[in-house]
């Protein structure tokens, strides 16, 4: 299954819908907690190779190019989740998600920045125009962007040159795909319905990101007290 076959959600619709509906019991803390030292360890561990004078020195470009187009994306993941919480708009399974996924993209995105260091790209501003605040829109949103991440990191693997920052990535993308898992069955979505996946270029992956108009020049706010974007 594909988000193209959820009901009334086609990738070009992105900017206005969202996806949820909750599975199993929450994310252990600690398991989670393990999993991301290790995940900062991995990286750590192929910026190392060479004692580099700064974090990113001795990767290949073509690995630093990879990791920033992920940061891109756990920023977008991010922003999303974490403005969904602040909102306060949510109740029920899908404000239960916000808080244990936003704190996941959240430490993607503390990993990867360290690692990146100087390398790492600059996190843009965010306008999701209300879908952070009406559950069904949120929920379709959730399974489109956690579909789409997992398609992503699939269709990186092959290219990345480091062993310590493919496991790394792996290790991000297995935690992405249970995301995915969970907000489908929020949703009503059945999790994994076909025995094979297919990865989404760079190229596809950005075009459909674009499609969302989610990602502004700077920041927007609303009429209303609190803003409408992270960033």
């Amino acid at each position: 299954m594909t988000i193209h076959d959820i009901p009334g959600l086609a990738c070009e619709d992105l900017d206005r819908d969202g996806a949820l509906r909750e599975a199993t019991d929450e994310l252990e803390r600690t398991s989670r907690a393990g999993f991301l030292g290790a995940l900062a360890g991995g990286l750590a561990a192929a910026v190392a190779l060479g004692r580099p004078t700064a974090a990113g020195a001795a990767l290949a470009k073509s690995d630093v190019a990879i990791l920033n187009y992920a940061l891109t994306l756990e920023y977008l993941q991010d922003a999303f989740y974490t403005e969904a919480e602040r909102k306060g708009a949510l109740s029920g399974p899908a404000a239960r998600l916000t808080r244990v996924v936003g704190a996941v993209e959240r430490a993607h995105v503390k990993a990867l920045r360290k690692v990146l260091g100087e390398k790492a790209v600059a996190r843009p501003f965010f306008d999701f125009r209300g879908v952070t605040e009406d559950s069904p829109s949120f929920v379709r949103t959730a399974v489109a962007f956690e579909d789409l991440a997992v398609a992503a990191y699939k269709g990186q693997a092959h290219m990345i040159e480091s062993p310590a920052v493919l496991a790394a990535a792996v290790g991000i993308h297995s935690v992405e795909a249970r995301h995915a898992a969970w907000i489908r069955y929020i949703a009503g979505a059945t999790p994994a319905a076909e025995p094979f996946d297919e990865g989404k270029t760079k190229a596809q992956t950005l075009a459909l990101v674009r499609s969302t108009r989610f990602v502004v020049g700077r920041p927007r706010t609303s009429s209303t007290k609190s803003p409408r974007f992270t960033g």
